[in-house]
């Protein structure tokens, strides 16, 4: 048994969650779509523990989904692991496909969302325990130029920020969206910044003006962070499952 990790960039590892997961006794099975295409993509759910979609420069605008074919055969496999209740899990480009795959819109921000934003969680989000214990306003970490705009059916949203409704939603048992980057250690953000400087131009944001951010904000993002991590290890996935190391 194996969690399926789609990585869709070379930077955009599952970073901190992928960690909690392997000091938990969980295998991870990197998967890379991007350069492997639908091959990476497995033809069905045997051995598959729960799936994690992180993030990726990728979009799901027509162009993008022409140039990419392998946009939709993940989404189709997504789908198939939600409605087998297996845990799903999605970051930034991965929550996107989740909206997508369940029948949620995705569309064009006004201004990309970049650098620390904090955002809030709400009464629903406030007691579901993948939550638990973690501030109800807290600096999270984005850079996206798209957003989801119309959640699937029966969606709930657990979480917001200033420039993005649906920061955070669940859709059934087990599947879980998330368009921040709690992923992320100070190392990942500045690749980040590196690989989307022009979403960072777009927003006006400056690496001066970034590194400020990471200063005032990087303590608690990172205990926060950790501490999401540590939830969804501990509640999606099922203890007997556990490999040994």
């Amino acid at each position: 048994m194996a969690i399926i990790v789609f990585q869709h960039h070379d930077i955009e590892t599952p970073g901190r969650l992928g960690m909690t997961l392997r000091d938990h006794g969980y295998r991870l099975d990197i998967r890379r779509p991007d350069r492997s295409g639908s091959r990476a993509i497995p033809g069905d759910l045997d051995e598959v523990q729960g799936i994690i979609v992180m993030g990726g420069p990728q979009n799901l605008t027509p162009d993008d989904i022409r140039d990419a074919p392998w946009l939709m055969a993940e989404a189709k496999f997504i789908k198939q692991a939600h409605d087998a209740e297996l845990p799903v899990i999605g970051v930034c480009l991965g929550a996107q496909l989740i909206a997508h795959a369940l029948g949620g819109t995705v569309e064009p921000m006004p201004t990309p969302e970049v650098g620390f934003e904090t955002v809030s969680i709400n009464p629903v989000g406030q007691v579901d325990p993948i939550l638990a214990g973690i501030a109800w306003d807290a600096p999270q970490f984005h850079i996206h130029a798209h957003h989801v705009t119309a959640l699937p059916s029966g969606a709930t949203v657990l979480a917001s920020s200033a420039a993005c409704e649906n920061q955070a939603f669940t859709v059934g048992l087990r599947t879980f969206a998330f368009q921040f980057h709690f992923e992320c250690d100070h190392p990942m953000i500045d690749a980040f910044f590196e690989q989307g400087r022009d979403l960072f131009t777009r927003a006006g944001l400056s690496r001066a003006q970034l590194e400020e951010q990471v200063k005032a904000s990087y303590e608690m993002y990172a205990r926060v962070a950790d501490r999401l991590c540590l939830n969804l290890t501990t509640c999606l996935f099922p203890t007997a499952a556990k490999i040994s190391a």
